[in-house]
């Protein structure tokens, strides 16, 4: 009988088998590279605002104290968005007629909220409390970055599960200590992971990496 193939049909299926794992593999590549760009974590795009306001300005020129402004942060698991009021505390007085902050003047008299744009949004399906982050030494630049030096806010990290499983799993590589919790200063020192694990003991924190953790 015959060969129905020409014996070049065994390398072709070979070239093709073998092209085919190569396109799988390069899609699956392609895919994971994406995941984590900014593009789809939106990490360091700054957010643009209805009223410019800079943490740069505020944070690391007028030296406010993150509680002033995010005054539930301690106690709740949100830290709030200030009310126009805050505002108004100081630009009452300063800077009150300057053109870019009429929006805060006309929310103050109408007594309507300025409509911020949130920069740090988890899924709805993700739980995550602030205060006890706080109460364990996670400090504010560990998770928002240096605010201090943000003229526009921006999310400084992905945000994504496999960056909050690295702290959970490894707590002694960011927890401070607590006085330094809300410093924009404070740098890990060179024993930061003798210092942690010290931490890591005495606020008795735990690996926390089960799902119910943050999918409830």
């Amino acid at each position: 009988m015959s060969q129905i193939f020409h014996p070049s049909t065994n390398t072709f299926s070979r070239v093709s088998i073998f092209g085919g794992l190569f396109i799988i593999a390069f899609l699956v590549w392609a895919w994971a590279e994406l995941n984590e760009s900014t593009y789809a974590t939106r990490a360091k795009v700054p957010v643009q605002q209805p009223v410019p306001f800079s943490h740069e300005h505020h944070v690391g020129g007028l030296g406010i104290d993150c509680r002033y402004c995010h005054t539930s942060v301690e106690n709740s698991s949100f830290a709030n968005i200030p009310p126009t009021k805050t505002c108004m505390n100081c630009h009452s007085q300063i800077w009150n007629r300057a053109p870019m902050l009429e929006p805060v003047r006309d929310s103050f008299r109408t007594d309507t909220s300025i409509r911020w744009i949130r920069v740090h949004d988890l899924p709805d399906y993700v739980y995550f409390n602030h205060s006890i982050h706080v109460a364990k030494g996670v400090g504010c630049t560990t998770c928002h970055g240096q605010v201090n030096r943000m003229p526009l806010m921006w999310q400084e990290n992905s945000l994504q599960m496999s960056w909050c499983l690295d702290c959970h799993r490894h707590p002694e590589r960011f927890v401070r200590p607590k006085s330094e919790v809300f410093s924009v200063n404070w740098q890990p020192p060179p024993n930061q992971l003798e210092m942690g694990r010290e931490l890591v003991k005495e606020y008795k924190i735990q690996s926390l990496t089960s799902c119910s953790t943050c999918h409830r």
